[in-house]
């Protein structure tokens, strides 16, 4: 079975090639480091490597404690980290810096894969959440790799997926030593596609263990002063295409009511920067970029935030936020850092890829959810009118995120094991 995958997979490489290519348009990095898709290298590297695959922003945000952790404990120890993404990429790179590797993961073919491990030799590899390569985790069995699946999630439609190609799935999952998964549903669901009952434990969710520094909520205060003065700030979080005409259409409807309301937008793909400036200016909206350096005089309406990497500093600058992808079928983002730093949160109905987060969190009433647009503009204009439902909401959600952490110390208690 794991023949003819692999033989799909080399008939879909000069789609994948294209496809980077389109994407380069508006993001002319795509065209570079296609080697290291290829698991080409022009330079030698560290090898008995700790290997970490973090495939895009949200996975390598989760993984960056876990890693700072082991290169404390373990100040000798060569780590790795792959993504597949750009931005992925782009984090790794801001955050650990020389601290680890970093190079992308190779795509799925054999050859590929054995350029890779020869290269890098991994005395272990993590795969963050949901990452099941038949061909990588093969290549692990028979080498005797210890593999280790952590944060790892399931729905239950891709584990219906999965179901279907059984006799793919099946095999490359006994090469797994461990699914540390977030849930007992998410458990449940990886036995049912073949992973070993014994092989599977519930560690929680290390997305819950955000590190907020001290340093970050000062900058934030002294953002807030500087840049938006006395503003009533709206954050809109990762956002999408079409996601963002919603809530320009929304933020006029509010203005009315809030005279100093400024729409603060980062959207989630920086390719998408200057069309969501366009967007905004083709209603007459006066936009600001981040990069400018400019400050929001009052007649500015939208903030766009066009860097990477400072999500958290804009959540704790940020009167109420909304974590996007929620509003469009995309299945929703990360709320924990909103709610960790102490900033109301809302998000829209589709939050499927946070199904049991945005369950715990409005049982505690800790967040809002918002099915369209009416009830966005009634939400904000009764934040802005009751400054401690803020705050209770704000208190609640900081709460609900502390006490479910302590995921990563159960994780790295394992990954101790062939440390």
């Amino acid at each position: 079975m794991r023949f003819f995958y692999s033989c799909f997979f080399y008939l879909l490489v000069p789609f994948i090639l294209v496809r980077l290519l389109w994407r380069s348009i508006k993001a002319p990095a795509y065209r570079y480091r296609w080697g290291e898709r290829f698991a080409f290298y022009t330079k030698n590297s560290i090898q008995d490597v700790i290997w970490f695959h973090a495939v895009s922003v949200g996975e390598a945000e989760a993984l960056f404690p876990l890693a700072k952790k082991i290169r404390q404990q373990y100040p000798d120890a060569a780590l790795l980290i792959t993504t597949t993404t750009l931005t992925g990429s782009a984090r790794v790179q801001a955050v650990m810096g020389d601290s680890v590797v970093h190079v992308y993961l190779p795509y799925e073919l054999p050859g590929a894969i054995s350029r890779f491990m020869r290269h890098f030799r991994p005395k272990m590899a993590v795969i963050m959440e949901t990452e099941i390569w038949p061909n990588l985790f093969a290549y692990c069995g028979r080498h005797n790799i210890p593999l280790y699946l952590i944060n790892a999630r399931l729905s239950e439609r891709s584990a219906k997926r999965y179901q279907k190609i059984s006799a793919l799935i099946v095999p490359v999952l006994a090469h797994v030593k461990l699914i540390a998964a977030q849930t007992e549903d998410d458990a449940r669901r990886f036995v049912a596609i073949g992973a070993k009952a014994e092989s599977v434990k519930v560690l929680g969710n290390m997305k819950f263990d955000v590190d907020i520094p001290s340093e970050l909520i000062d900058q934030s205060q002294q953002l807030k002063a500087e840049l938006f003065r006395d503003r009533f700030v709206w954050l809109l979080a990762s956002t999408h295409k079409n996601e963002e005409a919603i809530f320009l259409e929304v933020y006029q409807a509010i203005k009315k009511i809030i005279p100093e309301l400024l729409l603060v937008i980062a959207p989630r793909h920086p390719e998408r920067f200057t069309e969501v400036k366009k967007l905004a200016e083709q209603q007459q909206l006066v936009v600001v970029v981040r990069t400018s350096g400019d400050i929001c005089a009052p007649s500015a309406d939208v903030y766009l935030a066009d860097t990477m990497g400072e999500l958290k500093l804009l959540y704790a600058a940020a009167d109420v936020a909304f974590v996007g992808g929620s509003m469009v079928p995309v299945g929703g983002h990360n709320i924990l850092e909103a709610a960790a730093v102490g900033t109301p949160v809302l998000f829209g109905p589709y939050m499927t890829n946070f199904k049991d987060i945005a369950e715990q969190v409005l049982q505690r009433n800790a967040a809002i959810q918002c099915q369209n647009s009416d009830e966005i503009i009634s939400a904000i204009v009764a934040l802005y009118r009751d400054a401690a439902q803020r705050q209770v909401l704000a208190e609640k959600g900081k709460v609900f995120v502390q006490q479910n952490q302590g995921a990563i110390s159960r994780i790295s208690d394992h990954l101790a094991q062939d440390m």
